[in-house]
């Protein structure tokens, strides 16, 4: 596996490059979105490191638990540490920066656009990742990407935390 950058590396090449594509698309005011767990925690650093240089946000940080937005709820059943989703009760004509930690089949951000559009219609949905790898099973990808990483089969990577924010590979390993 190729090296990976550390997240505090990676979180602030996605906070300037956040600030550039904001001013380049002309987005005033976006909303900043964490998807449990692991992307509440990066868009945590990345909205503290943003607001202490430039007020972007005049939000707060809201977050998404999309347990029960999942394809498969009914074969995992409920996740036993669901929490609340914290989103402003209308969602309409805003520009939504959704944040996960790690992209991988795409049923996530599925499940979390679902729940968005819940809440109404956004104007747009900005994707942020801090690592994309390989194993998409859905047509969708992340609008900024800390790091790509293409993993082998059996091979998991996993973001722990909230403190420090590490990454942590995982190998399966075949008992037969």
């Amino acid at each position: 596996m190729q090296t990976l950058a550390t997240p505090d590396e990676l979180l602030a090449q996605l906070a300037s490059n956040l600030q550039a594509l904001l001013k380049d698309k002309a987005i005033d005011n976006p909303l900043m979105v964490g998807i449990h767990t692991g992307g509440a925690w990066v868009a945590t650093r990345l909205y503290q490191q943003i607001n202490s240089s430039s007020q972007i946000f005049s939000d707060p940080l809201a977050t998404l638990d999309i347990s029960f937005y999942r394809d498969d709820f009914s074969r995992i059943g409920m996740n036993p540490e669901v929490k609340p989703s914290t989103l402003p009760p209308d969602v309409d004509d805003r520009h939504i920066i959704l944040v996960d930690d790690v992209l991988h089949t795409g049923r996530t951000i599925r499940a979390a656009m679902n729940e968005l559009f819940d809440y109404g219609r956004p104007a747009s949905i900005t994707l942020l990742c801090l690592i994309e790898r390989s194993g998409r099973e859905l047509p969708l990808q992340a609008d900024l990407v800390g790091q790509q990483i293409t993993l082998q089969d059996g091979e998991h990577i996993k973001l722990t935390g909230p403190e420090p924010l590490a990454f942590d590979l995982q190998k399966n390993i075949s008992r037969g």
